[in-house]
């Protein structure tokens, strides 16, 4: 039993650190400071440059990409110091998780302190810890090239498999606080609808994020004067509009938005007085929160602060509606075979 609850404290850690790592992220993106490391040296990379000379080396390295050449040309090497601070940061808390996962699991491995069936779940948050860091130089990379910007592609799928390891790493430690095994995620009722709901609003959050959707249309509850705005189809075929048109990224993300308000509403309704009413409230709250950051947000015209808060809201409604969905299956599962 020990051993359990050592195991959920470490993961709840582990799951802390992500989401730091989620909010530094969004603050790289933020402002502009993404591209300012133009190699990726995952052994080696671990101190920043340590001379005048080595700032002077890098800042050169920097001069040749296309980011300083077509937006930055003439910043000085303290401009350059300010954006390479948030991305070096950013890298070396990613190495930090890394150890911070890896040698407590070789030490609980070694104890065999973990708990049957766990093995292969804690290898897997391993696995997709270091594909994490691949896919972060995998979109950096984009942003090397003509354009001194990064796919939005690759940017949602970096966030989405942020936001994905976190909801792992939280169900895990949920699962060991309360059981001795992993829990299964059947049994979650409406719960699982809103979890998927909630991350597919996370990955429209992306896109706009890596289309700077949210820099135009700051205008609420109207866009361009109109609920539902001119613009949402100019494109060819139909379905780029989804990924490729601005005004309709920020659409669906406003869409989504109220989609998320109206099922947590439901949700706070249908299960009142069947999951504890903290829980129900925490959720509707959190997702009340966030809706106001994410109208601050868009009518403020993203300021950093405002924008690193409105990524912490999503990870706090995500862990939320992670918790009340692994309550509702673990008293599935406890003999409470009530589904919906």
């Amino acid at each position: 039993m020990h051993a359990q609850k050592h195991l959920a404290r470490w993961l709840f850690i582990v799951a802390g650190l992500v989401a730091l790592m989620v909010v530094i992220g969004g603050l790289t993106r933020l402002t502009n400071s993404g591209l300012s490391m133009v190699e990726w040296r995952p052994i080696t990379g671990w101190l920043p440059p340590l001379s005048e000379a080595a700032w002077l080396a890098e800042f050169e390295k920097y001069k040749q990409f296309p980011e300083y050449q077509k937006i930055n040309l003439g910043m000085d090497l303290a401009g350059f110091k300010e954006i390479y601070w948030f991305e070096y940061v950013h890298r070396l808390l990613g190495r930090l998780i890394g150890l911070a996962f890896a040698l407590p699991l070789l030490w609980f491995w070694l104890r065999r302190r973990i708990p049957q069936g766990m093995h292969l779940h804690l290898l897997l948050m391993l696995a997709l810890g270091g594909a994490q860091g691949a896919v972060g130089w995998f979109m950096v990379a984009s942003g090397l090239v003509d354009h001194p910007d990064v796919s939005h592609y690759r940017l949602t799928l970096h966030l989405g498999l942020a936001f994905a390891i976190f909801a792992y790493l939280v169900w895990g430690a949920l699962s060991m606080a309360r059981g001795a095994t992993m829990q299964s995620p059947a049994g979650g009722g409406l719960v699982i609808a809103f979890v998927a709901l909630v991350y597919l609003q996370i990955l429209s959050g992306g896109l706009v994020a890596g289309m700077n959707a949210g820099l135009a249309h700051n205008t609420w509850p109207l866009m361009e004067g109109k609920f539902i705005p001119d613009g949402l189809g100019v494109m060819t075929p139909l379905w780029h509009n989804i990924f490729e048109n601005a005004l309709t990224v920020q659409f669906q993300h406003r869409m989504l938005a109220y989609a998320v308000l109206l099922f947590a509403v439901l949700i706070w309704l249908r299960y009142a007085g069947r999951v504890a009413n903290g829980a129900r409230h925490m959720l509707l709250g959190m997702v009340l929160l966030q809706v106001g950051l994410g109208i601050a947000t868009l009518l403020l015209h993203v300021p950093v602060l405002l924008g690193a808060l409105h990524q912490l809201g999503a990870l706090l409604v995500l862990m939320g509606a992670i918790m009340l969905w692994h309550g509702k299956a673990r008293r599935y599962y406890s003999g409470g075979r009530h589904a919906g």
